[in-house]
């Protein structure tokens, strides 16, 4: 499945900071940066439900914010991209 995730930690000096990496860190693990706070990734339901997991564990629910949007298809077909073009695709691998 797609998702578009998007994060907003509310403290970003101290230990908001370190939290804001380690979000960003787990995020990186699952798929593609598209803006500085925003994911998209191409997931399995077990490894949507370890993302959550992960994310849970690092987050403070009373001040940050995580939004996970799941579309029911593929998401590079109901999105719309306007200017800057991505590096690479959803679901490309890099070549190193």
């Amino acid at each position: 499945m797609d998702i578009l995730l998007t994060y907003d930690i509310a403290d970003t000096d101290g230990a908001g900071a370190s939290r804001l990496k380690r979000i960003s860190d787990i995020c990186e693990k699952y798929g593609q940066r598209v803006q500085f706070s925003v994911f998209q990734c191409r997931l399995s339901p077990t490894r949507l439900t370890r993302l959550v997991g992960e994310v849970e564990d690092v987050i403070d629910r009373k001040q940050d914010r995580v939004s996970i949007y799941r579309f029911s298809g593929d998401i590079d077909k109901v999105a719309i991209h306007l200017g800057r073009q991505q590096k690479r695709n959803l679901g490309q691998p890099w070549m190193i």
